[in-house]
């Protein structure tokens, strides 16, 4: 009897798991709307109807930071998996975080 190989989550850092609704933009796409889910500074997961490929660059505006680049690593069921193409520095992040956090509430 084999047993089953799970793999290992190949992200750089654990996410925090937010709920804030956005505006997302990539070349061929046009505006979309997206839902980030989890988040953390070097990205984050979204839920979005775009057909959004793997691969491809998005812009996406989040609180304090602004608009911020990112690379589409998996796109699954209306979920994308997002890479920022500059990680958020730990103060900016922070920050970041509480807002989102605080806008859940």
């Amino acid at each position: 009897m084999f047993a089953a190989r799970v793999q290992p989550e190949r992200r750089q850092s654990e996410r925090d798991e937010v709920f804030y609704r956005t505006r997302a933009s990539a070349v061929g796409l046009g505006s979309f709307s997206a839902q980030v889910v989890n988040i953390s500074a070097n990205g984050f997961m979204a839920r979005t109807e775009a057909e959004v490929a793997i691969g491809q660059t998005l812009s996406i505006r989040l609180p304090v930071i602004g608009e911020v680049k990112a690379e589409v690593r998996w796109s699954l069921g209306g979920r994308i998996g997002c890479q920022f193409v500059r990680m958020i520095d730990l103060a900016s992040y922070l920050e970041l975080l509480g807002t989102l956090l605080k806008e859940a509430r």
